[in-house]
């Protein structure tokens, strides 16, 4: 584990956040696999209906964790008696993880998810982009609890640490977020985060959110 975030993330009980290391990807990754399981977007991205969806979402994340480590991007993990039990991963404004990505996590991604997946992701990351009511800001890409550790509050500390990476940024505009699973609106709105619109991608209908600087 690395050291524990600044200030403005709180330490509550026995619960530590801090920033990731290559050693915590690989729990991380299990982590935010059964977070996304079921979620609407990776389900038609991934086509659940075929074989081999698991593979596909398994590979799918492993590598973006990686592609975030190579881009050090901060990834925040929270520890409950030293075991990584919740995980986010933010993409900063000054190295934003463009959608083309680099050549050689195209490569895995292709060989992993398929054309048509990777195809798929890429556009709808430049989709939201264009839609983010801000120039300079950060974006949420994944946060996902340990099915053993929800509703327990873990959420909320996350959404702690995320703003004050936000705020260490003094020029950042605020976070923003694409939300695919209806139940979860009422967690980020809780988060100040606002709507911004309703964004369909292929045969999904998401909600893209925005946490503005000023709702700190």
């Amino acid at each position: 584990m690395s050291t524990l975030l600044n200030n403005q993330v709180e330490e509550v009980s026995n619960i530590k956040a801090v920033y990731l290391t290559a050693e915590d990807l690989k729990i991380a990754a299990s982590i935010l696999y059964q977070a996304y399981h079921d979620d609407p977007l990776f389900v038609d991205i991934f086509q659940y209906n075929k074989e081999g969806y698991e593979s596909r979402l398994r590979s799918t994340i492993r590598e973006e964790l990686h592609a975030f480590w190579a881009a050090r991007q901060p990834m925040i993990g929270l520890f409950v008696d030293n075991r990584l039990t919740a995980v986010t991963c933010l993409v900063t404004p000054e190295n934003q993880l463009k959608p083309s990505r680099f050549w050689h996590w195209r490569l895995k991604m292709l060989l992993t998810a398929g054309y048509l997946g990777t195809k798929q992701m890429i556009e709808k990351e430049a989709l939201v982009r264009e839609r983010v009511p801000a120039k300079h800001y950060h974006m949420l890409s994944f946060i996902g609890v340990h099915p053993d550790h929800q509703h327990s509050g873990l959420g909320h500390v996350l959404m702690s640490a995320i703003e004050g990476i936000m705020l260490e940024d003094q020029e950042s505009e605020g976070v923003g977020m694409y939300v695919t699973l209806p139940k979860c609106l009422s967690f980020f709105e809780d988060g100040n985060y606002s709507m911004v619109e309703e964004l369909a991608f292929g045969n999904i209908n998401g909600h893209l959110m925005f946490r503005h600087r000023k709702a700190s």
